[in-house]
């Protein structure tokens, strides 16, 4: 590949990561808004088209009548009402069309001017399963809610965003892997990765616990800080029999694990933050770890305020955008304390 051939791959690999950013934020309005079933079909085709008529809508809102949603909660929605919950999933599904095209085109056109190595073609068909894959699954979720309860998976939800996540992540690393470093190589890096490992591990538990709190409106009891009303562990927290279903269950549990997993998050970074200077790092990595630490103590407290104010609507998105946010600044510290030369590059 020439560095001209890298800077347009390096381009599609961006463009990818910021139309999940936006995908992912367009998914949290969504949710929040209670809009995801308003779709209750799913055609890839002829489901861009979204109805033009008023004789259309009204054939789109009967249908939406016969499903549990309007029967057991939305029975006093009005067509207008119905139009504004169904405008964001229309508007999220046909991002996703639109993050497929963008995929796919770029992709097919690299792949037939011979302007991508074997490592990219690769890395392309990575991102195309994984694309696919989320469509599936996103449909999938969305069915979980469409036959007895009005309400779909959390666990279905859970998976659905950490694979957004995932596909996030691989088109940053991958884009920063084209990237020419103009940074000093950092020698005393293997002593941060094994910590910045461990913090994606706990990120990725705490999306996942984000993602229940969402969908199980976990967020909307016990609204103060930093104790749960008078406890620092409720005594509901293991009520359920077996314990462990408490873990994914309760919706006391799955709240207090956030809250814990969000402050052992925060002790994380200041450790890696002191641990970076008396390290003596370069100054490239000092800013990185500052970066990190900033990222997180903004995002705990938005998740303080999110709770204290019952999840209004424009915090709670917010909240999983820093969380993204985040996700993607991790990534970008490993990617550089793996940068070829010092440590050996890490082939994703």
């Amino acid at each position: 590949m020439t560095e001209r051939d890298k800077k347009h791959v390096r381009t599609w690999y961006w463009s990818g990561a910021v139309l999940i950013f936006v995908m992912v934020v367009i998914g949290g309005i969504t949710r929040l808004t209670g809009s995801g079933l308003s779709m209750t079909d799913w055609n890839p085709i002829m489901g861009a088209i979204p109805p033009l008529s008023e004789a259309q809508w009204e054939e789109v809102f009967e249908q939406y009548k016969q499903f549990p949603e309007y029967r057991e909660i939305n029975y006093n929605m009005t067509l207008p009402d119905f139009k504004a919950i169904f405008f964001w999933e229309y508007i999220h599904r046909l991002l996703g069309r639109i993050i497929g095209l963008v995929f796919i085109i770029p992709f097919a056109w690299f792949v037939i001017k011979k302007k991508v190595d074997a490592r990219n073609i690769k890395r392309g068909i990575i991102l195309f399963v994984l694309g696919l894959s989320q469509g599936l699954l996103g449909w999938f979720m969305v069915m979980s809610g469409l036959v007895d309860v009005p309400e779909v998976s959390h666990y279905r939800l859970a998976a659905h965003l950490l694979l957004a996540f995932s596909i996030f992540g691989f088109c940053v690393w991958y884009a920063q892997d084209l990237t020419p470093s103009t940074s000093p190589h950092e020698k005393t890096g293997h002593k941060l990765k094994g910590w910045l490992y461990l913090l994606m591990v706990l990120l990725v538990i705490q999306i996942m616990y984000g993602a229940f709190v969402a969908n199980l409106q976990a967020g909307h009891i016990y609204n103060t800080f930093p104790k749960m009303y008078q406890h620092w562990a409720p005594p509901e927290l293991w009520v359920i029999k077996p314990v462990i279903l408490n873990f994914f269950e309760n919706i006391v549990t799955i709240q207090w694990l956030h809250r814990v997993f969000g402050t052992l998050l925060g002790l994380m970074v200041i450790a890696i933050l002191i641990r970076t200077f008396l390290l003596d790092a370069k100054s490239v990595t000092k800013r990185w770890s500052i970066a990190l630490f900033t990222i997180v103590l903004v995002q705990y407290l938005i998740g303080i305020f999110t709770l204290l104010l019952h999840v209004p609507i424009w915090l709670g998105v917010l909240h999983q955008t820093v969380a993204l946010v985040l996700f993607g600044v991790i990534l970008g510290f490993l990617n550089y304390l793996n940068q070829p030369g010092s440590l050996g590059e890490l082939n994703a």
